[in-house]
C-alpha cells in the first residue's frame, strides 16, 4: 500500500513535469501548423507508457541506484578492504586508494556500454556512414573514455584537487585535437561526450562521488561529491577524436608505404614498359 501512494504521487509529479512540454507541441501543432494530430490514440497510449516508465524509472533510483553507488563507494573506501584486515584506519596517500580507482573505471565503462542513448547515436553513426563507423568500435571508445574520466574524477575526489583544474586541461586537448582530427568525426566526437550523461551513466556516478566524498577523511560532499558527471562528458571527446587521430595516421602511414612496397622491377611495370618499347 505505501509502494502505491509513493508510486501515485512521482506519477503526478511526472506528468506535472511533462505537462508543458505536451502543452507546447500540441498548440504548435494545432495552431501552428494547423494541422490534426495523425494517430492520436497510439500516441496517448505511449504518453501513458512513456510517463508510467519515467515514475517507475525515478521511484528505482531513490530505491536502488542511489543507494547501491554509496554503499560500493563505502565498501570500497573502508579501512578494512584497502588497508588490510586489522590495518591503519587512517589512509592519507593517494596511492591506497587502488581499488577505488579501478573500481571507478569498470563502473563508468560498464554503465556506458549499456547507455541506451550511446546505442542510439552509434546506430545512426553507422548508418549514415554506411558502415564505415562501427557501432561497436565507438560505443567502446566512448566508454574507455568514461571509464578514464571517472577514474580521474576518483583521484580528484580522494586527493582534494580543485576540480576547475582537470576540466581546463581537458578542454585545451579537445581545442587541440579539434584542429587535429579528421573534420567528419569532430560533429561526433562533442556528441559522443553528451550521450554519456544519461539514465544509466548518471545515477550510478553520481551516488559514486557522493558516497566516496562522504567516506574519504577531510572530504565535503557538497564541494567534492559532484563533478565526476562533467569529467564523463568531457574524456569521451578526448578518446573518440584520439582514435579517429590514430586511425588517420595509419591509414596515411600505409598509403605511403603501399607505393614504395612494390618493386621498379615487378612483372606488370616491367612487361608494360617492354610492350611501349616494341611498339615505339
Amino acid at each position: 500500500m505505501a509502494f502505491l501512494i509513493e508510486f501515485g504521487q512521482v506519477f503526478l509529479a511526472t506528468i506535472k513535469d511533462i505537462l508543458p512540454i505536451l502543452i507546447l507541441i500540441t498548440c504548435f501543432q494545432l495552431f501552428v501548423l494547423r494541422q490534426s494530430i495523425p494517430n492520436l490514440r497510439s500516441l496517448i497510449i505511449g504518453g501513458v507508457y512513456v510517463v508510467i516508465g519515467l515514475a517507475m524509472f525515478l521511484i528505482g533510483l531513490e530505491k536502488a541506484l542511489f543507494p547501491i553507488g554509496r554503499i560500493m563507494a563505502t565498501q570500497l573506501s573502508a579501512p578494512s578492504l584497502l588497508a588490510g584486515e586489522g590495518g591503519v584506519a587512517a589512509l592519507n596517500d593517494w596511492t591506497d586508494y587502488g581499488w577505488v580507482y579501478l573500481f571507478a573505471a569498470m563502473i563508468g565503462f560498464s554503465t556506458t556500454i549499456a547507455e541506451p542513448s550511446l546505442l542510439a547515436v552509434a546506430l545512426k553513426a553507422r548508418e549514415v556512414s554506411g558502415g564505415v563507423i562501427s557501432q561497436w568500435g565507438l560505443r567502446i571508445t566512448v566508454a574507455v573514455g568514461v571509464a578514464i574520466g571517472i577514474s580521474l574524477g576518483a583521484f580528484r575526489i580522494v586527493t582534494g584537487t580543485p576540480l576547475y583544474i582537470y576540466i581546463l586541461a581537458g578542454y585545451v586537448i579537445v581545442i587541440i585535437q579539434t584542429f587535429l582530427a579528421p573534420k567528419q568525426i569532430i560533429p561526433l566526437a562533442y556528441d559522443s561526450g553528451g550521450v554519456t550523461t544519461s539514465t544509466v551513466t548518471v545515477p550510478l556516478v553520481a551516488a559514486l562521488g557522493l558516497g566516496l566524498s562522504e567516506t574519504v577523511p577531510g572530504r565535503n560532499p557538497a564541494l567534492d561529491g559532484f563533478g565526476l558527471i562533467a569529467f564523463a562528458s568531457l574524456f569521451p571527446i578526448i578518446t573518440v577524436m584520439g582514435y579517429a587521430q590514430y586511425t588517420h595516421f595509419m591509414a596515411a602511414r600505409r598509403a605511403k608505404r603501399r607505393p614504395a612496397s612494390k618493386p621498379v622491377g615487378s612483372v606488370g611495370y616491367c612487361g608494360e614498359s617492354k610492350i611501349q618499347t616494341s611498339a615505339s
